[in-house]
């Protein structure tokens, strides 16, 4: 058995046109598996499948876009998926949003309902979609693209970082559920990252001096670099490997 090999699998990853979400669908495409890009926007989305494709092998991407905040479009990925590429056996909860930059006393409710109905609810939804089908099988990875925000405060992003402690224990819970029926649930937290999503922080110059002299690395993360924990976690590697949240953030929060 190789460890890391993820052949025969089919991945379904949100969030996957650009940035970690993009990264991980390409090491798992690597490492065998058959990924499903989704992201809103249907151009975008076919980009990454044949960038995919062209670099692993026909077939091995597809591209269903799909607005997490819409229900009907989360079922009709899934739909899509399944009619496609027959099964699910691990899905990336990576899609999320943070609209607002500023103290938590400036968020307008609007802005507040997006970002925990994207980042908590429309993981829900989903993982509701797909689970069955792991459990019924008795094997299965989903896993969720949190935060180290999610572990401590912010001044700037906090309504982000209430959302990413959800989601952490969003996966404790469904841990303890799907454990007997041998489907783990875990979650990533990456630092910062050099990625569009995160640009209001990197691009802040004297926050990110501040930020790499507190990160035993001295750097920022880039997206390809919180791709390995995702293919540990979806593999054989992982197989013992539930409820957890892997910190990947350069050493910034010891």
């Amino acid at each position: 058995m190789q460890l890391f090999n993820l052949a025969g699998q089919v991945a379904l990853i949100t969030g996957s046109t650009r940035g970690i979400g993009l990264a991980i669908a390409e090491r798992m495409a690597e490492h065998g598996a058959q990924v499903v890009i989704s992201s809103r926007k249907a151009p975008a989305c076919e980009a990454a499948r044949d960038a995919i494709n062209a670099r692993f092998g026909a077939g091995r991407a597809i591209a269903v876009p799909a607005n997490i905040s819409s229900k009907a479009d989360l079922q009709n990925l899934v739909d899509q998926t399944r009619q496609s590429l027959g099964r699910i056996d691990v899905l990336v909860c990576n899609a999320a949003s943070n609209p607002y930059y500023g103290p938590q006393a400036g968020i307008a409710d609007e802005q507040f309902r997006k970002i925990l109905d994207n980042n908590i609810i429309a993981n829900h939804w989903l993982i509701g979609m797909v689970a069955p089908e792991m459990i019924e099988r008795r094997k299965g990875s989903i896993i969720i693209v949190s935060s180290i925000g999610g572990l401590r405060g912010s001044s700037v992003i906090g309504a982000y970082c209430i959302s990413k402690a959800a989601d952490m224990q969003l996966a404790r819970n469904l841990a303890v559920e799907y454990g007997p029926h041998n489907v783990r649930v875990n979650c990533i937290a990456p630092g910062l990252v050099k990625t569009d999503f995160a640009r209001a922080l990197w691009e802040d110059e004297a926050r990110l001096a501040q930020q790499m002299q507190t990160t035993p690395l001295r750097r920022i993360g880039q997206p390809d670099e919180i791709a390995g924990a995702a293919v540990f976690l979806a593999s054989d590697a992982g197989a013992y490997v539930t409820g957890q949240s892997l910190v990947v953030d350069g050493g910034v929060t010891i």
